[in-house]
């Protein structure tokens, strides 16, 4: 008879202890910076919710994370190790050619998405202004987790999770939109010197502008297109707007202290620390491609989400859905 009675309870006690456990997971859009990363943010002087900065360079599988500090500057915070990328170095062209993008692209809180078939993932706003003017197609270009890609930028689950909460936190503390410069390469003199015989070559100088601008300022640059170029850092004539398919108004070169700057930084450039999740090892452009091509059968589209933030909450940064994303 006892033993009667205690079942119940142990069946209580049992259902109760799993409620809780499930009442504290956290799930992956909201899961804080790792120790390790906060750890550094600190060693570096910079703010959990300091505004971002993103460069990712094809040949060498990487991806750089830049943070503010007040003096509006922005220094290097971590560089992440791409798991794959897919197609060849050089632009996207069109829909369907599994080539991932390159270009300058801004990128904002509703292009984040937390219900990605691929765990994690934000939207690189491709066709950009200056890739509509090429009338260059293609739909959820995205830097996301696993290690599968169709024209977008895969970094595992593990290091998506990171660099989802550093952009979460940098919306949360203000930031409107964040920049990327997706890049075929390091755009040194070398390295240009090597490529001068690619068909990209000529694009690939337009990008170096943004790339050196960068360089020499540790400011992202601001970025206009006209006469279906990248312009960089101008100041348009009386205000003129600007059309990426027509000619330019007449416009000077920004004064370096009119770059926009993030309102908030010292300290000189510091050493560049690594991802501690292990770089993959380099592969050629060809090798990448035929590594998309073998993973190509077992993706999808998947369900479409749409994400834009609302107020922050200790739980973490929250999202709404008000347009449509996949991936």
């Amino acid at each position: 008879m006892g033993h009667t009675k205690i079942f119940p309870v142990l069946i209580v006690i049992v259902v109760a202890a799993f409620l809780a456990g499930c009442s504290q997971v956290v799930p992956p859009h909201l899961l804080p910076l790792p120790p390790e990363a906060k750890a550094l943010l600190a060693q570096k002087g910079m703010r959990e919710d300091a505004p971002i900065f993103m460069r990712i360079f094809k040949e060498e599988n990487e991806l750089e994370v830049w943070k503010a500090k007040d003096d509006g500057r922005f220094y290097h915070f971590k560089t992440y190790p791409i798991c794959t990328w897919s197609g060849g170095l050089g632009p996207k062209f069109m829909e369907g050619d599994k080539q991932s993008p390159e270009g300058f692209y801004k990128v904002s809180a509703k292009l984040m998405n937390p219900k990605s078939q691929y765990h994690l993932s934000f939207n690189l706003g491709f066709p950009n202004a200056y890739d509509k003017a090429y009338n260059r197609t293609g739909t959820f270009l995205m830097v996301h987790g696993d290690c599968k890609s169709v024209g977008c930028y895969a970094m595992t689950d593990a290091l998506i999770e990171e660099i989802y909460a550093l952009a979460r936190e940098a919306f949360a503390g203000g930031q409107e939109a964040f920049d990327v410069q997706a890049l075929p390469f390091r755009m040194t003199q070398a390295n240009m010197k090597r490529f001068r015989r690619h068909d990209a070559y000529n694009f690939w100088r337009n990008l170096q502008q943004g790339y050196k601008a960068f360089e020499a300022t540790q400011l992202p640059p601001k970025i206009d297109v006209c006469a279906r170029r990248y312009i960089v850092n101008a100041k348009f004539v009386n205000g003129a707007p600007t059309n990426a398919s027509a000619a330019c108004p007449k416009y000077e070169r920004l004064p370096v202290e009119d770059i926009p700057r993030a309102p908030m930084f010292q300290e000189a450039r510091a050493d560049m620390p690594r991802s501690s999740v292990p770089k993959p090892p380099a592969t050629s452009a060809a090798s990448q491609a035929a590594t998309s091509a073998a993973s190509q059968a077992t993706i999808g589209n998947g369900s479409t989400f749409g994400f834009a933030p609302v107020k922050p909450s200790v739980a973490g940064f929250a999202f709404r859905t008000n347009s449509r994303l996949s991936r």
